[in-house]
């Protein structure tokens, strides 16, 4: 039977526990990317941070484990609306364009969620101090690494193959990852730290995969030129 305020069919409502529960995380969320956009990753402790929205440190470990965990909360958001639009790709698409299109075709809904959380603006901020920060940048490549093993499953099964017994997949998204790490270097050495900047970026590399891949990259005509005197 439906109670009041309820829709058939619609999930149910949080309640008043999970409501606060959800604020508070929300809000160490918020608060920690913006020390870390102020004060950088290292000159930020998670007292800083529970500080900020008032609460213990204990409060703080309930939510998340350690300071990493909290700086990669959006990122892995991201990350998960990456994975389902490659599992959601048409059926017959060639494995590099899943791969292309779930990243570019899911941006703009990747932003959306992002700011249900932060500003977008304070979330790219970030991404830069990731970028520019030992720790936090070997903990990156590593869960790129998690990332390019689960989108290498995610094809080897669209494409009916054994992902331990063939290695294409896995050859594939090695560098599809790669073309996104020259795409955030180069971002992330700009001077425009907007998301339309580095959508912009990561479509210029991707375009340049087939070419870099199967192309002669030399473009001078006379291969004996240097040979002359």
């Amino acid at each position: 039977m439906e109670t009041a305020g309820t829709v058939a069919g619609a999930p149910p409502r949080p309640g008043l526990r999970q409501l606060k529960k959800r604020r508070t995380r929300d809000a160490l969320v918020r608060a920690a990317l913006e020390l870390f956009a102020a004060r950088g990753y290292e000159g930020t402790t998670v007292d800083d941070i529970a500080a900020a929205v008032d609460v213990s440190q204990r409060t703080f470990f309930r939510y998340f484990a350690s300071k990493e965990e909290v700086a990669f909360f959006v990122p892995r958001l991201a990350e998960s609306h990456v994975v389902e639009a490659a599992r959601r790709r048409p059926p017959g698409e060639a494995p590099l364009e899943v791969l292309r299109r779930a990243l570019l075709d899911s941006w703009d809904g990747i932003s959306e969620a992002v700011e249900r959380f932060v500003p977008l603006d304070l979330h790219m901020r970030v991404y830069r101090v990731i970028e520019s920060t030992p720790a936090l940048l070997a903990a990156h490549l590593r869960r790129a690494t998690e990332l390019e093993e689960e989108l290498a499953r995610i094809i080897a099964e669209r494409e009916g193959l054994d992902v331990e017994a063939d290695p294409r997949p896995r050859v594939l998204v090695a560098a599809f990852g790669g073309v996104i790490r020259v795409a955030e270097r180069r971002w992330s050495a700009g001077d425009d730290l907007g998301a339309a900047a580095m959508r912009d970026l990561m479509t210029t590399c991707l375009d340049q995969v087939g070419p870099a891949l199967a192309e002669n990259w030399r473009t001078d005509p006379s291969p004996d030129r240097h040979n002359e005197t």
